[in-house]
């Protein structure tokens, strides 16, 4: 009998359009729970959704009630979002309380999902960026040192409890339908800043994708880091046209100047930190994921290009 129970999976960061196609694709063979910091979402009366602050008790409960098999971690809070203090317990102390309780609980198996970002953006760094290089940003800036320390966090856990099973995915930029992070809204949008003199090549992977690679990832459980990425790039200013953008030349000195502009373009929750990003190329080498799990993105560039180009919201 024991052996027709489905696996019961708890995914965080639920209220995210990426964690909810990671949802439809397993909800037909587990069991899921979705949990989220911001907000509470309702997915249908066969998955059980709760807003918890990791913190608190209560999400301690959820562990003995629905006893699971593995743990996806969606829930990464981005810049953009929430103060400084409140990112970091979110992020670094609410993932500590999250690996503490997978392992008192004996999870099998668990994802985090982080970010190329932590690689950092510098004039230095090679043209392809194995997981074997260093974490830069916690160096460059504030904003990006909950999400360095994050990945250091999934990375102590990863050799002091084999039982585990983590993996860590870091990701290029995630776009398409729902997302809501920076460069998704800059893509969308009719007008989109450049720094003057500045076209970094970019990576860019469809949030349907990015799915089939969680997926992917849960369900072959090698533990490690791993970059997910396609094989492809483009230069930043080039995407935007092909986006159907008007590029406006922001001046990269002084720093004041993009903020002004970006303020009267009402992107006022622009992360300081991206700047450096639209500067100098952070291209990962995402060969080792491929390898590893079979994986082999469905969408090109120019479908989702297409989509922002036909999509396009007023600035």
């Amino acid at each position: 009998m024991s052996e027709q129970r489905r696996p019961h999976i708890l995914i965080t960061g639920a209220a995210g359009a990426l964690a909810q196609k990671v949802i439809e694709q397993l909800r037909d063979t587990c069991d899921l729970v979705a949990v989220d910091f911001r907000e509470q979402v309702y997915l249908g009366d066969d998955i059980p959704s709760y807003c918890i602050d990791f913190n608190k008790r209560v999400f301690e409960d959820l562990f003995r009630r629905y006893e699971f098999d593995g743990v996806i971690h969606m829930g990464r809070i981005m810049s953009s979002q929430l103060t400084r203090m409140r990112r970091y317990n979110a992020n670094v102390l609410g993932t500590q309380k999250l690996l503490d309780l997978s392992h008192k609980y004996g999870i099998k198996r668990v994802v985090v999902l982080s970010t190329f970002h932590v690689y950092g953006a510098v004039a230095y760094n090679p043209a392809l960026i194995d997981e074997a290089a260093p974490l830069k940003s916690a160096g460059l800036s504030a904003d990006l040192i909950d999400s360095v320390e994050l990945e250091n966090l999934a990375n102590i856990y990863l050799w002091r409890y084999p039982e585990l099973n983590i993996t860590i995915l870091r990701p290029c930029n995630i776009v398409g339908p729902g997302v809501r992070n920076t460069i998704s809204t800059l893509l969308g949008s009719e007008r989109a800043p450049v720094l003057a003199g500045f076209s970094p090549m970019m990576q860019f992977i469809h949030t349907d994708d990015m799915a089939d690679a969680i997926v992917l990832a849960y369900k072959k459980p090698t533990r490690g880091v791993f970059n997910v990425a396609p094989q492809d790039w483009v230069a930043y200013q080039h995407a935007l046209k092909l986006c159907g953008c008007k590029r406006i030349q922001v001046p990269s000195i002084p720093p004041m100047v993009p903020k002004m502009i970006l303020g009267t373009l009402k992107l006022k929750s622009f992360p300081s930190y991206l700047m450096a990003f639209f500067k100098y190329p952070v291209v990962i080498d995402g060969r080792a994921f491929v390898n590893e799990f079979g994986f082999a993105p469905k969408r090109p560039l120019k479908e989702i290009f297409r989509f922002y180009r036909e999509n396009k919201r007023p600035v």
